[in-house]
């Protein structure tokens, strides 16, 4: 096959000499009639794309030029031999002293005695070192939206899986030259933006007036997020949204590819519309196409992976330097990790004042990010690094170093940057290594390449030489004498001392002979200026020794007469007359030149001091280095216990607990042998306290507030196991909590229960057997009123529109039931698509997942009670229901439970009708209550609340509490779990100095599962060991002298822009209310 001249196929140019031991192999007859198969994803040179057949012949010659030629043909033979460097072929392979032989681009022979052809460019690198070009796997270039298809593609412009960057590429000579200068010569460019971004291309960085494509469709992109601020009428315009916008696209392209295969075998059959999208998508959902998944946290890392395992995907994921935090899962996980070396500058902590604004956490990270890389490959990890997320990318070969000094090997350096990288990105035929048949991509350094003083020589990329240093051709360093030849003879001779660098020369010069010795050498007069170009010097100093007035420049070519040096020139005076100049070199060594740093006056470079922080979790105060151990058998006795159960107070009471279960309540209880004992004398112990409605512990938005309806949208997908609140809370007695997705539609996502393992993952926090449930919403925020003017578009607009889509929602559910249900019956027709949004709706037809409703007035409650019950729908908890003691027998008649407010109210119109003793009536009435707190302070005193269903309208103390324990664990169907101290139940238990309800009642301990997550008295010993951490880690800050970050700047984790309240419930204490955070991102 005849390719575009330059064009590379399989690694090897098309017709060229490269060594293929297959091809070697052809008899005569299958030589004369060989063709070279031709691949869209192999390399190809932009902009043209030629697919024409070769005979291949006895001896293979390059292709021919299918260009017209201007002017004449170029014959000049592209062969070159590296000759006498130090070659690292790959990483831990050291050829001592060895050649690289390159022909037309592309590598032929390697080792100690190679042929070298006489049409070969021979370039003597003795001494010098000679690696595989660099790798970068991962970087972005945007594309213009006007540039972007419009058809037969995907209804959301953030589904983006057709576009290939190879077509749209856009190569800049001066970004090529940067990577060239950290000893990248290949790289991966990806489309910027989007949830499915598109298909990325792999770019030689060569020529970039003709930039080499290695790989047209390296790999798909992903990422599982929006950019914060994006406008609230675009769907998705949250994280979990970006996540339910991915799952249903992926299974859309299943059934797309389902659905016109059984279009295509029975025209009776609808036809499907073609789709570029999902045509893109096909090879991604099969598991054949590589997808890199951008991960801005370690905890987004582990939700891709997640996502990859949910679709069978081929996974690899662009960290962002945090992975060290998690590395155990991350290794369990096997992906790739594509590192970033961004380093973060030390926090300003100069001032007292300055370092009152710097967390543990930023100063732990800046301590520990640089053994990222390292903590990384200690673990197994497979990794890559990239330049991605520096500001400059010269600032690259310094990080990778500086990660190398911090516990890297070189080998994985190495491996990361060469081996690594090709593998992953299907190149190791063409790129990775210094072997026959590998492009012709090298670097050429002047030694180790991670050394700190080494410097990058040259590049070669696809056989091409990019010189970087100019090299030293003649080192003038040493004593000379020079002489002017038509002077007076008082100054007809001078001498001279050059020291500094070979590259960069400073010089001295005295009349007197003894210039040699040291004593002499700094009295001398410096020369104003020396340069040493090839084998040209120029040079300047004053006059006034010589009688002459003004500066004197001189000029002269330096020659060499076996070991040593002259000059010829002459030197111009400040009058303009002229005197010829002759020297020679005297000696090589200038006593008195300076051989240390600390003689230089140089600073020496201050050695990179391993961590001092141990990583814990959440990484900052009061992380965990572990989970809190489990005791086999633990007995606590002498405490007053307030069981939600009956008796429902036990004096003197014992509680025993085997293997994080509750074994045994009473008062004479036999203590087992191996029981751990705790005397709780003068304490009280109650249930672990049940918050029915929270939005902390996550980081997906809380809101997806794009469409009416987004049961698609997963609460789980997002749970944030670094939220501070967890903590917080877990010392209010707090041990689940209902987090609930926010309240801007009518049905809006799914929840997730949780229990506060401080310390544990995201997975580990959720609550394992919980029953599954849906947020429902009514009132103002679901019609807009409060969003402000720009946001009156969106259906429904008015109460009756709300109670109109909840219908429509049903009937939808129930309509896509039958044809799901019709379809396993006898496969007739089209496959029926699956659609996340009715799969959840369905569930709730089903009563296998509950529903938890925001409202407040009466007259909306009735209607939802009344279209619920068409359905045969039970709602499981009507949360704030201000107005429930207005319909509190409807509600009962239902079976729904009311988790409300004790006394929260006046925060907006349609709940001006509430009053303290709501909570009561429902009580009397025979609905379920529980008081919430939806709000991450009020969560902390929920005990607080609790005591005021007793304030108002006197309800025994121990059925109050039940409000916080046993009534939200009711509603949430995890009463036979949690709830009451119980045998059989989890020991989830609060031990209080005294009544649970009193307002002077401390939270002491908060177990979970038979583990202790706080203690008090360990709480005080942890504050002051952070605090030694924290003055520890500024000394080092002080102490290392690196540019610290400006006072107040840090870089900011996308994660904690989202907000963790529903924004658009006006008592929000937080960030605002909508309007104002949507005026604020504008």
């Amino acid at each position: 096959m005849i390719t575009q001249p330059g064009r590379f196929v399989g690694g090897l140019k098309s017709g060229s000499q490269a060594f293929d031991p297959q091809r070697r192999r052809l008899g005569s007859a299958e030589r004369e009639s060989a063709c070279i198969p031709f691949h869209r994803d192999d390399t190809m040179r932009l902009p043209w794309f030629a697919t024409l057949c070769l005979t291949v012949t006895t001896v293979l010659a390059a292709p021919p030029n299918i260009e017209p030629v201007a002017g004449l043909r170029d014959r000049t033979p592209r062969v070159h031999a590296l000759v006498g460097a130090k070659i690292i072929s790959q990483p831990g392979t050291v050829l001592e002293a060895g050649t690289v032989l390159v022909r037309d681009g592309v590598i032929v022979a390697v080792g100690e005695k190679v042929t070298i052809p006489p049409e070969a460019h021979i370039w003597n690198l003795k001494g010098k070192t000679l690696y595989a070009g660099f790798i970068d796997a991962f970087s972005e270039q945007a594309i213009p939206v006007d540039k972007l298809p419009n058809s037969n593609r995907h209804w959301s412009r953030r589904v983006t899986p057709e576009l290939e960057m190879a077509a749209y590429y856009t190569a800049d000579e001066a970004v090529h030259a940067k990577y060239r200068g950290q000893g990248i010569t290949a790289r991966l460019v990806a489309p910027e933006g989007g949830v499915i971004k598109g298909q990325s291309t792999v770019v030689l960085q060569g020529d970039a007036q003709r930039p080499t494509i290695a790989k047209s469709r390296a790999a798909q992109h992903l990422r599982l997020t929006v950019p914060y601020g994006v406008n609230r009428d675009e769907f998705p315009n949250s994280p979990m949204g970006a996540v339910a916008l991915a799952r249903q696209t992926m299974l859309d392209a299943q059934w797309h590819r389902q659905a016109t295969a059984a279009s295509a075998a029975n025209p009776l059959l609808p036809r499907i519309d073609a789709s570029r999208s999902f045509a893109a998508l096909a090879p991604v959902v099969e598991g054949e196409q590589l997808v890199i998944a951008d991960a801005s946290d370690e905890q987004f890392l582990l939700r891709a992976d997640d996502f990859a395992r949910e679709f069978g995907l081929r996974l690899a994921v662009r960290g962002v330097g945090r992975e060290y935090r998690r590395v155990d899962l991350i290794k369990q996980s096997g992906r790739t990790v594509i590192v970033p070396v961004t380093f973060p500058a030390p926090p300003n902590v100069e001032t007292v004042a300055a370092a009152l604004d710097v967390s543990l956490e930023q100063l732990m990270h800046w301590d520990l990010a640089p053994e990222n890389p390292a903590r990384l490959d200690a673990a197994g990890v497979p990794l890559a690094l990239t330049a991605f997320g520096l500001k400059d990318v010269t600032e690259f070969l310094p990080a990778v170093r500086r990660a190398v000094e911090r516990g890297l090997s070189a080998e994985s350096a190495l491996k990361a940057l060469t081996t690594t990288p090709a593998q992953l990105l299907g190149l190791e035929r063409s790129l990775g290594t210094i072997e026959p048949g590998k492009l012709a991509c090298l670097i050429v350094t002047d030694g180790d390449i991670f050394a700190g003083k080494t410097k990058v020589l040259e590049t070669w990329v696809e056989g091409e030489r990019f010189e970087l240093v100019e090299p030293v051709r003649t080192d003038v360093r040493g004593l000379w004498q020079f002489e002017f030849s038509d002077q007076p003879d008082k100054f007809a001779r001078i001498h001279l001392a050059l020291q500094g660098t070979a590259a960069k020369p400073t010089g001295r010069w005295s009349l007197s002979e003894e210039l040699a010795r040291a004593d002499k050498l700094d009295k001398a007069e410096k020369l104003k200026s020396l340069s040493v170009r090839d084998s040209v010097v120029e040079f300047s100093f004053e006059g006034k020794l010589l009688d002459q007035t003004g500066t004197a420049r001189g000029t002269g070519v330096i020659s060499a007469k076996t070991d040593e040096l002259e000059i010829a020139g002459e030197v111009i005076w400040a009058d303009g007359s002229r005197s010829k100049l002759t020297g020679k070199r005297t000696s090589t060594d200038v006593p008195g030149e300076p051989t240390t740093a600390e003689d230089k006056g140089v600073k020496e470079e201050k050695k990179d001091l391993a961590a001092i922080s141990k990583v814990n979790f959440p990484l900052g105060d009061l992380g965990r280095s572990e989970l809190p151990p489990q005791p086999a058998v633990v007995v606590i006795k002498n405490a007053k216990l307030w069981t939600a159960a009956e008796p429902a107070v036990i004096e003197n009471g014992m509680l025993l607990i085997r293997a994080g279960k509750i074994a045994a309540v009473g008062t004479d209880l036999e203590i087992p042998q191996n029981a751990l004992v705790i005397d709780a004398k003068g304490k009280h112990i109650s249930p672990g306290i049940i918050d029915c409605h929270s939005h902390m512990a996550t980081d997906g938005g809380i809101n997806e507030a794009g469409q009416a309806i987004t049961a698609e949208v997963r609460i789980g997908d997002f749970i944030d196991a670094n939220d501070i609140n967890i903590y917080r809370q877990l010392a209010g007695g707090v041990t689940s909590s209902n987090i609930l997705h926010g309240s801007a539609n009518p049905i809006g996502g799914q929840n997730q229960v949780i229990k506060l393992r401080w310390g544990s993952d995201s997975a580990g926090l959720k609550f394992a057997g919980a029953a599954l449930g849906i947020k429902f919403a009514l009132g103002e925020n679901v019609k807009q009123s409060n969003w402000g003017e720009r946001y009156t578009k969106r259906y429904p607009q008015s109460r009756m529109g709300v109670e109109q889509i909840l219908e429509d929602a049903m009937v939808s559910a129930r309509d896509y039931r039958r044809q799901h249900a019709q379809w396993k019956l006898n496969h007739e027709g089209l496959p029926p698509r699956r659609d996340l949004e009715l799969d959840a709706l369905v569930e709730v037809l089903e009563g296998s997942r509950l529903v938890h409703c925001h409202s407040y007035r009466q007259d909306e409650i009735l209607a939802l009670l009344r279209v619920c019950e068409t359905h045969g729908v039970k709602i499981a908890t009507l949360q704030h229901i201000l107005e429930g003691y207005k319909v509190a027998d409807a509600i009962a008649r239902h079976g729904a439970a009311g988790s409300s407010f004790s006394d929260w109210w006046g925060y907006k119109f349609e709940v001006l009708d509430a009053i303290p003793y709501n909570g009561l009536l429902m009580y009397q009435a025979g609905v379920n209550v529980s008081f919430n707190s939806d709000d991450r302070e009020l969560a902390r005193h929920l005990n607080h609340e609790a005591a005021k269903a007793v304030k108002y309208g006197g309800i025994p103390e121990t059925e109050a509490l039940k409000f916080v324990t046993l009534n939200p664990a009711k509603q949430l169907r995890i009463d036979k779990q949690v709830g009451s101290l119980e045998v059989g139940k989890d020991a989830d238990f609060v031990v209080w100095n005294g009544p649970p309800l009193s307002t002077l009642a401390r939270c002491e301990e908060t177990w979970i599962d038979g583990r202790k997550y706080f203690d008090r008295a360990q709480d005080a010993a942890q504050r002051k060991t952070d605090e030694q951490l924290r003055a520890a880690i500024i000394g080092k800050i002080l102490a290392s002298g690196e540019s610290k970050a400006k006072s107040g700047e840090k870089t900011v984790n996308e994660a904690d822009l989202w907000p963790r309240e529903d924004e658009y419930c006006q008592h929000s204490r937080g960030q605002g209310n909508a309007e104002r955070r949507l005026q604020k991102a504008e």
